[in-house]
């Protein structure tokens, strides 16, 4: 039963400081207890332990807005069972609630180690022109496959196509000892926030793993600067969802193809199936064939898992 309790009380956590939607918290955990009298424990239990006064959120705070929501759902259930005020939980609120909202908040991904991956992101899912401020679905599920299959990364060069805020990158960095790995991305904002989520997950360039930067414009890249990556893994999470730049990352992989063998891992949330048909269209007419990668991923990381997502392996048609 206690095991059960610390499992129900981590995932508080978890998605809390994932900034989940508020629906996918285990409240009936909550009210069950509070039946039972047991509401200040409870309460301070997942307030000091594992959300608003946990020290992780002192130093990296997921939103203001966020966190007020979150306190005033747990008072709400509090005042609905008929439990006695807890102070701690209102000095809570009043501490947010004279705080402005911010365009940025941090959110953080806690890793099997108990370690977190922290990440400054933006709280709007489109800003500056960009989608890459935020982590998306198939990043965290191209993250949990990682964690799943790390002799994949184990002392081997990787280069990240669309790093975006860098989660899936400093997980594998964090937990699956690559050589090296570059993370890439074409824009100039993305490439400033990646560079500080890096730095803030402790990632240097002069420590293992040796860690680089590369702002990478898919149509420009030459055949030469592929080669003095020298990757032995190629990955990407969510880049086939526009189909303006399909063709340029068909041709991207294709250019790799032809300066070496690494293995290719592109994971995708299929949103519109006609963009990533074509997707695998394009690659069949390159010459690239695919193989969907199947099996189940173990749940690290809260998101909404009703999303169709699809990792495929990429390898060159064989010439008889």
């Amino acid at each position: 039963k206690n095991d059960n309790n610390s499992a129900i009380l981590r995932n508080f956590q978890t998605t809390f400081f994932a900034m989940s939607r508020l629906a996918s918290f285990p409240w009936t955990y909550v009210e069950k207890q509070l039946e039972c009298n047991k509401s200040a424990d409870l309460i301070s239990e997942i307030l000091n332990r594992q959300t608003c006064l946990h020290p992780l959120c002192q130093k990296f705070p997921p939103s203001v807005q966020f966190r007020r929501m979150f306190l005033m759902e747990l008072i709400r259930r509090l005042e609905a069972a008929g439990c006695d005020p807890l102070d701690e939980l209102y000095d809570a609120l009043a501490a947010v609630v004279g705080t402005e909202d911010t365009t940025e908040c941090y959110k953080s991904y806690l890793l099997p180690s108990g370690d977190a991956v922290s990440l400054l992101e933006n709280v709007a899912l489109i800003s500056d022109g960009t989608t890459g401020l935020v982590t998306w679905e198939a990043a965290l599920y191209l993250a949990e496959w990682a964690l799943d299959h790390q002799q994949t990364f184990t002392n081997r060069t990787v280069l990240e196509l669309g790093s975006g805020v860098g989660l899936t990158g400093i997980t594998i960095c964090r937990s699956c000892r690559p050589s090296r790995y570059t993370f890439s991305d074409c824009h100039s904002g993305v490439l400033q926030r990646l560079r500080s989520n890096v730095k803030l997950n402790g990632l240097m360039e002069e420590t293992p793993p040796l860690v680089s930067m590369e702002e990478l414009d898919w149509t420009a890249v030459t055949e030469e600067q592929i080669k003095q990556m020298e990757a032995d893994v190629v990955l990407a999470a969510d880049v086939v969802y526009d189909p303006d730049i399909v063709r340029s990352l068909v041709e991207l992989l294709s250019a790799i193809l032809r300066c070496s063998r690494p293995d290719i891992i592109i994971c995708s949330t299929v949103r519109n199936q006609e963009t990533y048909s074509s997707f695998k269209q394009q690659l069949e007419k390159a010459g690239i064939q695919h193989r969907v990668i199947t099996g189940a991923v173990k749940h690290m990381f809260p998101y909404n898992r009703a999303s169709q997502i699809e990792i495929i392996q990429l390898h060159t048609r064989v010439v008889q």
